[in-house]
């Protein structure tokens, strides 16, 4: 018999009271993220092994099998506690729901399980040195040999490569379609010859990117996800459920989480009651409500059995203002400690202001650009005119791209 929403709610809070605790590491202490990759591990194998991971997946596939109401139920609890899931927001917000929807029935059986319990990590590999906003203009390829695929090529700006164990990846298939077509989708393992994982140092003192080089890599082509050459297709429906990630966060409900913190600062540094900062942080304030507002809408649809649509892009694109908003508002609010830190009255160390500020330009860009995000929304749901493509017949091999020249 499945236990009632009140009696799940009860059990997912005791788990989460028990097992969520912050997890503050400087770059200096964990540069790769491997502490705090092997704490998340822990936790999502801890919380598969309480009957609490995989809500709405199929129980044969590893997941629960419940209604999208106890989603909403564990997203509420979690909310409310620290938030111990952030390096599973690609492998199971992007990577997981691809596979359950577009995987057939054995590839489902073989992968789902791990990826629910974190024994496995995936990432994503759409970009290239050649090819960031345009993804379409890929150049890594992908040659049938037999039963298995051999795959040769560069990927870049690829978060956590180095932890993970598989990634889906994009290749060209057929370089005589369209650069929309002729693309498809492979899941490939990390652990196999050929596979070069180089870190990429961040000015904030981070090197979770990678580069990645594919040399010869093989794959069988049981590990084709998606049918050959609808590649961009199924591309397209993982960058929705990339934005619903990060747009909606891992946590659910209404959230205002940063222009609560920056009110405690006002607060605390008796500037509260200064007029402009009251109204910049009543605009960051609402602002975040109404992306808790849109999030919720959208994680409803795909909680629904639904790929994600064009509205993933306005969670997206409010969470780049809000960061925007906070890179402008936090040193008028914080003070001098932002550039000249230490640590504060109440232990806090104010050095994590000045990373955040750092690391607020990365949201405009990572999982599309504003402006490919504006594109999306005033195309694909305002229904304003496409944008011309010059391009959008013409043979992939024929055109100038990337380092392609002839």
């Amino acid at each position: 018999m499945t236990e009632t929403i009140d009696e799940f709610r009860a059990r997912a809070a005791a788990f989460l009271d028990e097992h969520a605790e912050p997890m503050h590491y400087s770059h200096a202490e964990d540069p790769r993220g491997a502490l705090v990759m092997e704490r998340t591990r822990a936790f999502q194998g801890a919380l598969a092994d309480a009957g609490l991971a995989g809500v709405t997946y199929p129980v044969e596939y590893g997941g629960l099998g419940l209604d999208r109401e106890y989603e909403v139920v564990w997203r509420e609890e979690a909310a409310k506690r620290p938030v111990m899931t952030a390096q599973l927001a690609i492998s199971q917000g992007m990577c997981l729901p691809m596979l359950n929807e577009y995987g057939t029935d054995d590839q489902r059986a073989k992968y789902q399980p791990g990826l629910i319990r974190a024994d496995e990590v995936w990432a994503q590999m759409f970009s290239e040195p050649g090819a960031g906003s345009d993804v379409a203009s890929l150049q890594m390829k992908a040659v049938r040999d037999g039963d298995e695929w051999i795959l040769n090529g560069q990927k870049v700006w690829t978060t956590n490569a180095h932890l993970c164990d598989r990634a889906i990846v994009i290749c060209r298939t057929d370089p005589d379609q369209p650069k929309h077509r002729g693309i498809s989708m492979f899941i490939v393992d990390f652990n196999q010859p050929g596979v070069e994982i180089r870190q990429i140092n961040q000015i904030d003192g981070g090197s979770r990117f990678n580069e990645v080089f594919f040399t010869d890599v093989r794959v069988p082509v049981d590990d084709q996800l998606g049918p050959l050459n609808e590649g961009w297709r199924l591309a397209t429906a993982m960058l929705m459920y990339e934005r619903v990630a990060i747009g909606t966060g891992m946590a659910g409900g209404i959230q205002h989480t940063e222009a609560d913190r920056l009110i405690s600062v006002a607060r605390r540094r008796g500037i509260i009651g200064d007029p402009n900062i009251r109204q910049d942080l009543m605009r960051m304030y609402s602002l975040e409500t109404a992306k808790s507002l849109v999030a919720m809408q959208t994680r409803a649809a795909a909680q629904a059995g639904k790929t994600p649509g064009p509205g993933g892009s306005l969670g997206k694109l409010m969470g780049a203002n809000i960061a925007a908003m906070k890179r402008e508002l936090a040193p008028r609010i914080v003070g001098p400690g932002v550039m000249a830190w230490g640590i504060d009255a109440q232990g806090a160390k104010d050095a994590n202001w000045a990373k955040e500020s750092l690391s607020t330009f990365a949201s405009g860009i990572a999982g599309g650009t504003n402006e490919i995000q504006r594109n999306i929304i005033g195309e694909r749901v305002l229904g304003l005119p496409r944008e011309p493509s010059v391009d959008k017949d013409m043979p992939f091999r024929d055109l100038r791209v990337g380092t392609q020249t002839s």
